[in-house]
């Protein structure tokens, strides 16, 4: 079934196409929101520092990256700078401490719905938490551009420090409004809701790429963007292609009377995917090797740590390149290592009576599974990787081409996000249109 067609269908359908039109109603308020303005702040002034393309900057600036992410609101000054980002973080550390701390594991597999409801309440303080931090360093930052501020604490005390209070419970109450709106798409809407802020805000810069390309187009040089054309298709075949890719281990259930009755004897599999991770080892990776770019813009063209950032350390240099890719790599495994448990696998085709054929049950089953999902998790890797590093290749041998620079992850998550809710449309299409055995 393709997109559109499973688009039309739901749209046929009377509870989906509530969902759908509830879903583009918090795409429409999350756009407002992006477009209105934090008090006593210079937006053009703002958007000459954090926009990387409009000032030309070919370093691997995380602030660019965030702007990105954020569908230019971060550049703008809006109350939705902050954007889905801090909400994100809080649900990796929570995600992360599922691992680390015995009692957020129970709260997770033993908890039912009651532990499931105090895992969100705690990630929501947590969001919070970090979007005061985030809130801060994003005034600090601004308070060291000239013109950002209209009232600076070290000239006016009184003004500045309230300025710098009440832009501060704004963006962190945009950031609150924000995770909301996500929830809302989860309860009400289609789809996750950190994925579908994440695609509108990506979408929302669709205006942009076309006003490039016809800059570029005007200029002359209508073979970048032939290049960009080509580029993005191929990514999107290469993604949708590689999201369908998964290694099918073979599990053999035995059968077992109980009662009268006779169960099991069935042959399924195992699916361990190839882009499991999707996209967050690309994002994960790029906050990390942006960082040293923009300790650098702080310091200035001065500083001899900015020479050497812009030397050795450029979207277009060899080091940067080979950096990301194997961090991206590393990232993968992690991410792996966290959400696959091999050894709760084993028991659980154990315990059903299940066995792989030629393996025996327990210790060497989960060493076949591990000995799998590594393999399967480096062609992952290297796909991500692919993925990530193309458009700084290109940018290497299209210089004028600056605009490709994050391309990649951008393609990934719009393409993943829309396979991942046509998929969510299909399976609750079916479930509405199954007919059962009495029919």
């Amino acid at each position: 079934m393709s997109i559109f067609s499973t688009l039309v269908n739901a749209w046929k359908t009377s509870d989906l196409k509530k969902k759908i039109i509830f879903t583009f109603g918090i795409f429409i308020l999350f756009r407002i929101g992006c477009q209105i303005p934090v008090p006593f702040l210079n937006a053009d002034a703002i958007e000459a520092f954090f926009n990387p393309v409009t000032t030309g900057s070919t370093m691997g600036n995380l602030l660019g990256y965030f702007n990105m992410l954020s569908g230019n609101a971060l550049a703008q000054g809006t109350v939705f700078a902050l954007t889905i980002q801090p909400y994100i973080n809080a649900s990796i550390i929570i995600q992360l401490l599922t691992v680390a701390i015995p009692y957020f594991e129970r709260l997770q597999k033993d908890g039912g719905e009651e532990g499931k409801q105090k895992i969100k309440r705690i990630t929501r303080w947590v969001t919070i938490v970090i979007a005061l931090i985030q809130a801060y360093g994003y005034y600090t930052i601004l308070r060291y551009q000239s013109q950002a501020l209209m009232f600076d604490p070290s000239t006016k005390p009184l003004e500045g420090y309230l300025s710098m209070t009440l832009i501060i419970v704004v963006l962190v109450a945009g950031s609150c409004l924000v995770m909301w709106l996500g929830e809302s798409i989860d309860e009400h809407g289609i789809g996750n809701g950190i994925s579908m802020i994440l695609f509108a805000s990506i979408v929302s810069r669709g205006i942009d790429l076309v006003m490039y390309c016809i800059s570029l187009f005007g200029a002359g040089k209508w073979w970048i963007v032939l290049i960009i054309v080509l580029m993005g298709l191929l990514m999107v075949s290469f993604i949708v292609f590689m999201d369908g890719a998964e290694r099918r281990v073979p599990i053999q259930y035995a059968k077992r009377q109980v009662g009268r009755k006779m169960y099991g004897g069935q042959n399924t599999f195992l699916p361990i995917k190839v882009a499991m991770t999707g996209v967050m080892p690309i994002i994960f990776t790029f906050a990390i090797v942006g960082v040293p770019a923009t300790i650098a813009q702080f310091l200035g063209e001065s500083n001899g740590f900015y020479q050497f950032v812009r030397n050795y350390f450029s979207q277009t240099s060899p080091a940067y390149i080979i950096i990301s890719f194997l961090l991206i790599i590393a990232f993968n495994y992690f991410y792996i290592a966290i959400q696959y448990n091999p050894v709760e696998i084993s028991n659980n085709i154990k315990n059903n009576g299940g066995t792989i054929p030629g393996i025996r049950p327990g210790k060497p089953t989960s060493d076949f599974i591990v000995k799998c999902l590594n393999k399967v998790t480096l062609f992952g890797a290297l796909f991500l990787g692919i993925i990530a590093i193309i458009p700084f290749i290109l940018q290497i041998i299209f210089p004028d081409a600056a605009g490709l620079a994050i391309g990649g992850t951008s393609v990934m998550i719009l393409v993943s996000v829309a396979l991942e809710t046509v998929k969510s449309m299909e399976s609750q299409m079916l479930m509405r249109h199954y007919k059962g055995f009495l029919e």
